[in-house]
C-alpha cells in the first residue's frame, strides 16, 4: 500500500474517532438556541489525494457516511451527504484550479497555501452542512432552522478545522 494512502487511512481513523467520541457529545445550547454542531469528518474527503479515482472517491464517501450513520442513528443521512461531497469535489477542485494546475497529489494547505485551502474547505463544508440539515429536516417548513444550523455549524466547524490545520499542517 502506498505511503500516502496509509497516512490517509490513519488520519481518517483519528478524525472519525474525534467526531464520534468527542464532538458528538458536545452540545452548545443557549435556551432555545441549539444551532451549533461541530462537523469535522468531511475533512477526510477534502484531504484525499487529487488523483483519486472518482468511483473510489464516491465509494469512500459512502462508507464514511454509513459509518457515521451507525453512531448518529440517522439512517443514511450522513451516507448521502458524504457521497454527495465526494461527487462534487472534482467540480470544486476544477473551479479553484491554480494557474499552474494541480502538480502535487496532496490537497493540503502545505501544498497550495492557507487561503486556497480554506476556500476549498469552506465550499465543501458549506455544501455538506446545507445538504445534511436539509435532508434531516426534509421539509422547507424548517427553512429558518436549516439556514441557522448551517451557518452556525459552518462557522464553528470551520474555526475548529482551521485551528487543526494550522497546528498540524499535514504535508500529505
Amino acid at each position: 500500500m502506498d505511503k500516502i494512502w496509509q497516512r490517509n487511512i490513519i488520519r481518517a481513523f483519528f478524525i472519525l474517532l474525534v467526531q464520534l467520541v468527542l464532538l458528538k457529545r458536545i452540545d452548545i445550547t443557549f435556551g432555545d438556541f441549539n444551532y451549533i454542531h461541530f462537523t469535522i469528518y468531511p475533512l477526510i474527503i477534502v484531504l484525499l489525494p487529487y488523483k483519486t479515482n472518482k468511483t473510489l472517491l464516491v465509494l469512500i464517501g459512502f462508507l464514511i457516511g454509513l459509518f457515521v450513520d451507525l453512531f448518529y442513528d440517522s439512517l443514511g443521512v450522513h451516507a448521502f451527504t458524504t457521497t454527495f461531497i465526494a461527487y462534487i469535489r472534482v467540480y470544486v477542485l476544477n473551479l479553484l484550479s491554480p494557474t499552474e494546475g494541480y502538480g502535487k497529489n496532496s490537497l493540503t494547505s502545505y501544498a497550495y497555501g492557507i487561503p486556497w485551502f480554506l476556500t476549498y474547505l469552506s465550499i465543501i463544508l458549506l455544501m455538506h452542512l446545507l445538504v445534511l440539515y436539509s435532508i434531516e429536516a426534509f421539509s422547507f417548513v424548517y427553512l429558518k432552522e436549516i439556514i441557522l444550523r448551517t451557518i452556525f455549524s459552518f462557522i464553528a466547524s470551520l474555526f475548529l478545522l482551521t485551528i487543526v490545520q494550522l497546528l498540524f499542517n499535514p504535508k500529505y
